[in-house]
């Protein structure tokens, strides 16, 4: 990519009165509230000219920008007394010979409460708008480009007209766009974050209409008041520090005649249910009618030529050790397996997750080996004790099974090199590196989990080959896949962080690692970090 359409709307007062769907406070500025802008500053003085509008029309067809935005909290808010647009009542009380100042003749009675809730800017003044733009830029966009800085530069208010505001507009490249100050808001189509309003095509044409109306609101036929914008829709933006919310299917293993719970023990047989949850889920998909090639890629990972990478869109199964409360004083232990979940690691993967509930709730997970019936799938509700375990949200966690290292931790052999001995300078040398090598492949790992590259960066990582966590095992001793073996296993404690060192909660579940979709590098929060 070669760059992006970079608005910045500089808010003077560095305080934000918007306000989304419902009255609620929004933050960050919309989209919306951006082409809006735009479009009252293209149309000052002598109204839309053709260049302008070809240009906010090409504009409200881009895909929804990046916004970066200041740190904002909103404070508590005030109550205003404010007119309520009645005054057509009151000049027609006035008609009347009613000069009486009560009543309707009186102005003070058509005022209304309104509560205003200020978002207040905690760092920096800056919104930036980044719409991405193709490689290389043609003419065409450039000119749109070169006419959006010239109308910016005319911005006068970014929100309520008390929100002013001045703006710029230009071509940034990619390395530029990352290093602007402030909180990156992604879009995109996932549940949580937060929902901003943004133009499509007919957003600019439902502005030139609705400013008609404004104007002209006021007729023969008395008070006519525009109608509400409604071309436009809603995206949900979340912070990069802030993961996707994950869908993921919930059931307990029973014993064959349902009588109760079916343990698993963790650290030997944790990969078996893994393997017999795959197992199952292909068989239901076959008895569905699923294509073979959309099973094997979806359901068993596999690809088409049996060694390209499948790629995030495909089902995990993560076996749940129960988390207990055990001995005198209660300390929180991992215990055998009594409950798995069907997710994902993909944003565009809910619906096959939720066909797996309907699909998998009530089958057999069957030994391999020997037919044998192991278990019975039970459905779980979202809020069960054993389930809420894993889903935090919390700043806090650690592993409850190894993580495995995405790579190779010593390429270089540095640990036959310690083993050889050497002085005390060249031994913490090389420990550095070592300890480097396998703090950038955790880093790694989180990234290719789904997590943003700010969030891997920032956390704080500690991992050792014991748990953190009574009731684990040495990460050495649990089963994992045989193309997975070559790799060095750790247990993991990360404490998330943003980039000026603050907690972040992040929900679950987490899975990190080379057998993510087999429960490998499973976390849990930790004790008094659960909110």
């Amino acid at each position: 990519m070669h760059g992006y359409l970079c608005l910045t709307a500089r808010i003077l007062d560095r305080v934000f009165h918007g306000r989304r769907e419902g009255g609620e406070p929004e933050w960050p500025p919309s989209p919306l509230r951006a082409f809006q802008a735009l479009t009252r500053a293209a149309a000052a003085g002598h109204g839309l000219a053709d260049g302008a509008r070809a240009t906010l029309n090409w504009l409200q067809t881009q895909s929804p920008p990046v916004i970066v935005a200041p740190i904002a909290v909103t404070g508590t808010g005030c109550v205003l007394s404010v007119p309520n647009n009645a005054m057509d009542v009151v000049a027609k009380a006035w008609c009347r010979g009613n000069y009486s100042n009560k009543g309707d003749a009186s102005p003070s009675t058509h005022r209304a409460m309104k509560r205003v809730r200020a978002t207040w800017f905690l760092d920096g003044d800056a919104v930036h708008y980044l719409w991405p733009l193709p490689d290389p830029v043609d003419e065409d966009t450039r000119n749109h480009v070169d006419a959006l800085s010239g109308v910016a530069r005319s911005i006068v208010a970014l929100g309520w007209g008390i929100d002013m505001a001045v703006g710029h507009a230009e071509i940034v490249t990619q390395a530029q766009s990352e290093v602007l100050p402030g909180e990156r808001w992604l879009p995109g189509n996932g549940d949580g974050g937060s929902a901003l309003r943004v133009p499509v095509t007919g957003t600019l044409n439902a502005l030139v209409d609705r400013h008609r109306r404004f104007v002209s609101r006021l007729g023969p036929d008395g008070f006519a008041p525009p109608p509400p914008l409604s071309a436009y829709r809603i995206v949900s933006y979340r912070r990069a520090i802030d993961p996707a919310i994950r869908p993921f299917a919930a059931f307990s293993l029973l014993n064959p005649d349902a009588d109760g719970f079916r343990p698993f023990d963790t650290v030997r047989k944790g990969l078996t249910v893994a393997g017999m949850m795959r197992d199952v889920t292909r068989r239901a998909a076959v008895a569905a009618g699923w294509p073979a090639e959309e099973s094997n890629a979806m359901i068993l990972g596999h690809s088409k030529s049996g060694n390209d990478p499948v790629g995030p869109r495909r089902f995990a199964y993560i076996p749940l050790p129960s988390i207990e409360w055990r001995g005198s004083g209660r300390s929180r232990t991992a215990g055998a397996v009594r409950r798995v979940l069907v997710t994902t690691y993909a944003e565009d993967f809910a619906e096959e997750v939720a066909w797996a509930t309907r699909r998998l709730a009530g089958r057999e997970l069957i030994d391999e080996k020997t037919g044998e019936i192991m278990a019975v799938l039970s459905p779980l509700h979202a809020k069960d004790r054993g389930v809420l375990g894993y889903l935090g949200p919390s700043s806090l966690w650690t592993t409850v099974t190894p993580v495995v290292l995405p790579g190779y931790d010593d390429p270089a052999h540095l640990r036959r090199r310690l083993k050889r001995g050497v002085d005390a300078e060249e031994q913490k040398r090389l420990l550095a590196r070592l300890n480097g090598r396998i703090d950038g492949l955790l880093r790694k790992a989180i990234v290719q989990a789904g997590y943003s590259r700010e969030l891997a960066d920032n956390a704080g990582i500690d991992w050792r080959a014991g748990g953190f966590t009574p009731g684990v095992d040495l990460a050495s001793r649990y089963g994992v896949p045989d193309h997975l073996k070559r790799y060095s296993r750790l247990h993991v404690k990360v404490a998330w962080r943003d980039h000026a060192g603050r907690p972040v909660k992040v929900g679950g579940p987490v899975c990190i690692g080379g057998g993510r979709f087999y429960g490998l590098g499973l976390f849990a929060p930790m004790d008094g970090e659960r909110t």
